[in-house]
């Protein structure tokens, strides 16, 4: 496997963070809510940091996001610059929106190191696709990750129907879909994971401001 290669695949495992619930999809044919005062937190799982661990790579933060500790382990905290969506908090598989954060990730390797910032996403039927850049060049993923998010702990407040509410969504898991696995495949070889490993937890806060009628 090339320097490169390894860089890219240690940035990939660290930042399961294209998955957030914020991003790239267009919301101009949507009537969604804004939501403000936000932050999204990404912790990766065991099976990942075992493969960073291997890979001898170490995470840090990009600021303003920061590293924070939980207690299933190290996670990164990303400020949302701007997010729209529908929480269908009575239905949350039904959940769908875009937006973007602020801050980054790096990840250094023996080889190099390689920097994730301009992080942004959308998530639709529990598919989440995401875009990046990479040391300066963009990338994107479609159907990157599936988010569990019937699995994930709701709370918000009480509120007259129609204002804004504080909204927060905890321990959300991840997983490859079959087009990373493919995609990883075809470039690494034989993933160290596969579709029903949980690849890290996200947790997003925020307020959030109904569309007006």
């Amino acid at each position: 496997m090339s320097a490169t290669r390894r860089n890219v695949l240690g940035a990939a495992l660290a930042a399961p963070l294209l998955a957030q619930l914020a991003g790239t999809a267009s919301a101009a044919d949507e009537k969604y809510g804004t939501v403000s005062d936000g932050w999204v937190e990404v912790r990766w799982s065991e099976p990942v940091q075992a493969e960073l661990d291997r890979l001898g790579a170490v995470v840090e933060a990009v600021a303003p996001a920061e590293m924070v500790k939980s207690s299933g382990g190290p996670a990164v905290r990303f400020p949302v610059r701007s997010g729209k969506g529908d929480p269908s908090l009575t239905k949350l598989p039904k959940a769908r929106g875009n937006g973007a954060l602020d801050g980054g990730v790096s990840v250094r390797t023996p080889q190099g190191d390689v920097r994730l910032t301009d992080l942004g996403g959308a998530l639709k039927d529990e598919l989440a696709s995401g875009r990046c850049e990479v040391n300066g060049l963009a990338v994107e993923h479609a159907s990157a990750l599936r988010c569990g998010v019937e699995k994930g702990k709701l709370s918000t407040d009480k509120v007259p129907a129609g204002k804004p509410l504080k909204v927060q969504l905890s321990e959300v898991p991840l997983y490859a879909t079959p087009e990373m696995l493919k995609a990883y495949t075809a470039t690494f070889g034989t993933p160290p994971f596969s579709e029903d490993t949980v690849l890290g937890y996200v947790t997003a806060a925020g307020t959030y401001t109904p569309p007006k009628p």
